[in-house]
């Protein structure tokens, strides 16, 4: 039996001030800044989880809610919301503020995979999830269903397989 974990235990906040190397030409934080930020505190999330090295298997859809100005405060929270074998899925929210005014607001949410991974960089087994209140337990329920749709999308699974997709998809058995 594999050990379990809470997903508070893999939390990580990371805090980022948004300088002018940052932006674009509007003054607004860089995407692939912002995504780079995420990759680096969802990995922290998911080494605390697996306690080893963890690589970036796959990042889900990131849309932009708000821009974030230059001078903004980037606040990045990321924990392990479930564990298959060597994978896991971590959300991060991000929340931006504008300190002078006091305004914050949401930017972004997503989830990223990271497969857990020993010296030889051979995936291993993680601890499983076991999550705590009700958001937790929500978010760890429609785990299974955007794993599918990530292998789906990827490849590796064919639709008919995805038994946790059948309802939304309205596929008949084969």
């Amino acid at each position: 039996m594999r050990k379990k974990k809470f997903p508070r235990e893999s939390f990580v906040s990371m805090t980022e001030l948004v300088l002018p190397n940052d932006t674009n030409t509007l003054n607004n934080l860089m995407g692939g800044r912002l995504m780079h930020w995420m990759d680096i505190v969802s990995a922290i999330a998911g080494q605390k989880h697996s306690n080893s090295t963890v690589v970036t298997a796959s990042v889900d859809n990131i849309s932009f809610k708000h821009p974030i100005r230059l001078g903004n405060v980037v606040t990045l929270k990321a924990k392990v919301t479930r564990a298959f074998n060597s994978s896991m899925e971590i959300r991060i929210d991000v929340e931006a503020e504008d300190v002078p005014t006091g305004h914050k607001f949401e930017s972004n949410a997503a989830y990223f995979t990271f497969v857990a991974i020993d010296q030889n960089g051979k995936p291993i087994n993680v601890p499983e999830v076991e999550p705590e209140t009700e958001e937790e337990k929500e978010v760890y329920n429609g785990a299974l269903r955007r794993r599918q749709l990530r292998l789906i999308l990827g490849g590796r699974m064919k639709p008919q397989e995805a038994n946790e997709l059948r309802s939304i998809f309205d596929i008949k058995e084969a």
